[in-house]
């Protein structure tokens, strides 16, 4: 059977299964990339002649290009995810991907930010506009809620309610998020200033806008979460998404949320991936369960 065709068929069982754009065109370009080497390099167009030795052959060849061992045991989770497909489709005998070795990522410790600096981050914008209260309700929303990047930018407005947050997630899993007494107040003054600024406007249903009304950019957020640092005066780290996902984490552990909770709270369909995620925390898995609390309830 022609590799093309198998991966042709694979792209449409993506898209049946209603994975995200953002996940697609990831998939798209990696399963490119492997296609590419096995036709040009390995010299193979057929499913049934790839082998062992040649997924083995190809994570050299990544690693000689100088990609990061993290970088190709996430490139690698898709392929290998391809060839289990395979597997369920008879089209091969066994997912020979699950025999290849990956090279070890070395344990980072991440420098997470204080109750201080996400304090003074939220406290950097103010009401006197649109654009400060909008971003001054988004750096609150990412620290207390620990939404995803995509997460804030996608969120609706019909699904922020008086005490949570409806979410929807990677893969389009929905989620409940509970909304804090002092988000609540962060978020009433930024609507009742997003509600008069875009009066007799047309705008999308996006909870958070661009000065068109449309939806935020991933680059307009990411502006918005760096020009918070830089407020802020944060040079020592890097200001992202996954730093506030981290200090909401860290904070509802310290705070005596269990560890399942925290997995469902931040969209995590395995708790595997909750203790991969904050490796950089020594002793987590001690803590004990107990009822959840807000990190900005404890600034």
């Amino acid at each position: 059977m022609l590799l093309e065709d198998v991966l042709k068929e694979y792209d449409y069982y993506c898209l049946a299964k209603g994975f995200t754009h953002k996940t697609m065109k990831n998939k798209r370009q990696e399963l490119k990339q492997i296609k590419h080497y096995l036709i040009n390099k390995r010299g193979i167009v057929e499913l049934e002649n790839i082998t062992v030795h040649d997924l083995k052959a190809y994570v050299r060849y990544k690693q000689k290009s100088g990609l990061k061992p993290q970088s190709i045991v996430s490139m690698f989770k898709m392929i290998k995810a391809f060839f289990s497909w395979c597997e369920r489709e008879e089209y091969i005998k066994v997912n020979i991907a699950s025999k290849v070795d990956l090279p070890k990522v070395p344990k980072v410790i991440l420098k997470g930010f204080t109750k201080s600096e996400v304090n003074e981050m939220i406290n950097s914008f103010s009401y006197k506009n649109y654009f400060e209260a909008r971003n001054k309700a988004i750096i609150a929303m990412l620290a207390d809620c620990g939404l995803r990047a995509m997460e804030i930018r996608g969120l609706l407005s019909i699904n922020v309610k008086e005490t949570t947050i409806l979410v929807n997630g990677k893969g389009n899993k929905e989620r409940m998020i509970f909304i804090s007494p002092a988000l609540k107040r962060i978020l009433i003054k930024y609507e009742r200033i997003k509600n008069s600024y875009f009066l007799n406007k047309d705008t999308t249903d996006h909870y958070f806008l661009s000065y068109k009304g449309s939806e935020i950019s991933h680059v307009g957020l990411d502006n918005v979460i760096k020009e918070a640092g830089r407020r802020a005066g944060i040079e020592d780290k890097k200001v992202s998404p996954h730093r506030y996902r981290h200090f909401f984490s860290v904070s509802c552990l310290l705070n005596g949320l269990d560890i399942y909770s925290l997995s469902k709270l931040l969209g995590h369909s395995e708790i595997s991936t909750t203790q991969r995620y904050l490796q950089s925390l020594e002793d987590f898995e001690l803590i004990k369960k107990a009822m959840p609390s807000s990190p900005l309830m404890n600034l």
